[in-house]
């Protein structure tokens, strides 16, 4: 991977200062172009064409175009041979592609690609600047646009180099409380915005725009049993994997010890002998919490083990925990609350001694069913519609099961995209900074309110939990190492093809994932299948009662750690809440998490909090 900067006009000091500060993601090379018109920077991680043809910006063959490319095409081989009769090509590196591919399609180029990318192109005699984002999202792309200056960039801390007022978006700071992270198009800063994903924008003058290239075609049905479609699932990821394990550097498989991962490991194990894998756990003297924290890590070690891979495997431990939160925020750029940021980027820090690419099975639970959350979505769809309410009502009396069940049927659908409860936050977030609507109102809007089904929930969850969480989780912890992460699960014509997969095969009353378990289960070990979704959970509640820990939460969650945000919180229920989550009277890591992460953010980045 790389990183990508640029703004619509010349200085090519600040461009130079833009690529310094995102320096990690492309520790390979740096190098500017600047007209009076317009500044581009590169910083490079060299992963197809390793010489110094590869390099960029790049121009096009008559130095029309010039590119900052930041990602993979991975159908490139293919596409250069439809281009080879109408462009010069000088080198063998997919970011030439793309440059062929504008000047043959314009700005429809990016329904061509499969792949995972952020790019801008200058077009000197349109006097314009072309700027798209892969189908998913997932690389980054961040833009300030005030009517006349225009600043880009694949991280939200190069476009601050510009000295614009960083201000606390109030919307996106709710976002934050109730889902963990800030959903697109939202940053949270004022006026820095993400470009969603599957976008594309042309800047020309004083006229920016932005249009949608890609949507998923989720109305139709695949036809065919559940054993007929999952023939034609495994054929596709194979085909997915096989792509992704193109490069010129070494590759490794990021291994957590459940399904997805495996499925990835599992292809790639067809493709090559020998793979490196890498798996993270949990340092604890204690032999029954190390025994529960890390049954993934275990778990890894035996597929490793079953595949013949060079496994590697590090250790996390409380003191690491507390010297990487800070190294975790900056490299986040805005907050996300999820403890496990730091195993990821203990994890890619590792796994960097050996590879240069790895591969992970980020987008598996989305596409196919995979969180609890799905089931029990379905089982209220199934009470209500054969279970009258009278009947609902006899039942209950006599069965706790029962009254589960009802309850599961008065589901709000939006409820289960949230992470953290009204009544917690009105304990900690003064009132005039807590707007109980801000976040419904969003996410209903875009998803929720064209009936409560399981099919919107995890389009939800696919538009945006995956993309602005998990993958901004990824991509950021990765590249914090300088490690290209590649997802061959969210492949767009993977994507396109789990979409049509009927409801009923990937989950249903009882069983999640149902398909893809379904595809591989004569190929990967059946511990795997009869496994419980657990996810990459952490010790991070235990972190909180280590002494040291403790003192530095402590030291954070004060009104004198960062005087603007001493009107913001009722700082003596926030350290009630924390001691009660130390004593153990009562259980409130997400909520502390969410505040420690905020607070570091806010005061690391010098935000002002407008009363």
């Amino acid at each position: 991977m790389c990183s990508i900067n640029g703004f619509n006009f010349k200085n090519e000091n600040l461009v130079l200062k833009m690529n310094k500060i995102t320096s990690h993601r492309g520790p390979d090379g740096s190098d500017i172009f600047c007209n009076e018109e317009i500044s581009l920077g590169h910083n490079r991680l060299s992963i197809i064409d390793l010489s110094e043809a590869g390099s960029q910006p790049m121009k096009s063959y008559d130095g029309n175009l010039v590119i900052v490319f930041n990602g993979e095409i991975y159908n490139f081989k293919e596409l250069k041979r439809e281009l080879a009769d109408t462009y010069q090509f000088k080198t063998s590196s997919d970011t030439e592609i793309v440059l062929a591919a504008y000047q043959k399609w314009g700005k429809d180029c990016v329904k061509k690609f499969n792949g995972i990318f952020a790019f801008a192109i200058w077009n000197n005699a349109k006097k314009e600047l072309f700027l798209a984002r892969d189908h998913i999202g997932v690389k980054p792309l961040y833009y300030f646009w005030d009517g006349k200056q225009f600043i880009f960039s694949s991280e939200i801390k190069a476009i601050l180099e510009h000295n614009l007022p960083r201000i606390l978006n109030r919307e996106a700071f709710n976002h934050y409380l109730r889902v963990l992270y800030v959903p697109e198009p939202l940053t949270m800063f004022e006026g820095i915005r993400k470009l969603p994903p599957a976008s594309r924008a042309v800047l020309k003058g004083q006229k920016f725009d932005i249009d949608v290239y890609w949507s998923v075609d989720g109305d139709s049905y695949l036809p065919g049993s559940n054993r007929e479609i999952a023939l034609e699932l495994e054929k596709k990821v194979m085909e997915s994997v096989r792509s992704q394990l193109v490069s010129d550097r070494p590759l490794g498989i990021y291994l957590s010890g459940g399904i997805d991962s495996s499925v990835v490991l599992d292809c790639a194990s067809r493709v090559r002998d020998k793979i490196d894998t890498f798996s993270v756990g949990f340092k604890l003297s204690n032999k029954e919490q190390a025994e529960k924290f890390n049954q993934d890590f275990y778990l890894a070690r035996r597929t490793a083990k079953h595949y013949g891979t060079n496994h590697n495997e590090v250790l996390l431990n409380t003191d690491d925990v507390a010297d990487m939160l800070e190294k975790m925020v900056w490299h986040l750029d805005e907050p996300i609350s999820n403890p496990t940021a730091i195993s990821m980027m203990k994890l890619a820090g590792f796994a960097k001694n050996k590879a240069d690419v790895v591969l992970g099975g980020d987008g598996g639970d989305e596409l196919f069913g995979g969180y609890e959350r799905y089931r029990m979505s379905v089982v209220s769809d199934f009470w209500q519609k054969f279970m009258p309410k009278i009947a609902r009502d006899s039942v209950s009396c006599f069965s706790e099961k029962a009254k589960k069940m009802d309850t599961a049927a008065g589901i709000d659908r939006f409820s289960l995209f949230m992470f953290q409860k009204d009544n917690i936050l009105q304990r900690v977030v003064k009132e005039d900074f807590l707007d109980k609507k801000t976040t419904r109102n969003f996410f209903e809007a875009e998803y929720f309110l064209s009936v409560g089904k399981t099919e919107k929930l995890m389009e939800a969850d696919r538009k945006s939990w995956l993309v602005d969480f998990s993958l901004m989780l990824t991509d950021k912890m990765s590249m914090s190492a300088g490690i290209e992460a590649r997802v061959p699960l969210l492949d767009r014509k993977l994507v396109e093809f789990a979409a049509r997969i009927p409801l009923k095969y990937k989950v249903n009353l009882f069983n999640t994932k149902i398909i893809l378990k379904e595809a591989f289960k004569r190929r990967i070990p059946d511990y795997l299948l009869k496994q419980p979704k657990r996810g990459w959970f952490s010790p991070a509640a235990k972190w909180l009662r280590h002494p040291k820990f403790y003192k530095m939460t402590l030291g954070i969650l004060s009104e004198n750690y960062y005087p603007e945000t001493k009107q913001m919180f009722n700082w003596d229920n926030v350290r009630d809440i924390l001691d009660n989550h130390v004593e153990k009277r009562e259980y409130n890591l997400n909520i502390i998490w969410n505040i420690l992460v905020f607070q570091k953010w806010v005061k690391m980045y010098n935000v002002k909090i407008n009363l």
